[in-house]
């Protein structure tokens, strides 16, 4: 077992709250640590035996770009989508940070974080 570590990924969307949030949109991170058996990929450095990264980026960046009110539901939607397309994933942290976000004063970041584990 061994872990995919995908940080800084880097989207500006249209997540939050509010209408002007959703017009003007914002900056926002995503972060990932991914569970996976990494022993085959390890031997025969072959992508075809690795979770591919690209993907994983891929699925995220899909629901990165589909509006949401919340983090919680951004950070639900990816999480779920990893899990349906990526059999061979065990166990995930994922974070998703909205910068400079609009909650009456000054705030460099808020974040959600979400882990999961194969059912």
């Amino acid at each position: 077992m061994g872990q995919i570590i995908i940080e800084g990924m880097e989207f500006y969307a249209y997540h939050g709250h509010f209408e002007e949030e959703q017009v003007v949109g914002g900056n926002f991170l995503v972060d990932i640590i991914i569970d996976t058996d990494t022993d085959k990929a390890a031997k025969s450095d072959s992508l075809d035996d690795a979770l591919d990264y690209q993907s994983i980026y891929q699925d995220i960046k899909v629901e990165m770009e589909l509006t949401s009110y919340l983090l919680e539901n951004i950070t639900y939607r990816i999480m779920d989508r990893l899990f349906k397309n990526h059999s061979s994933i065990e166990h995930a942290i994922l974070k998703v940070t909205k910068l400079n976000p609009p909650i009456g004063g000054r705030v460099n970041k808020v974040s959600i974080r979400l882990e999961k584990n194969k059912v």
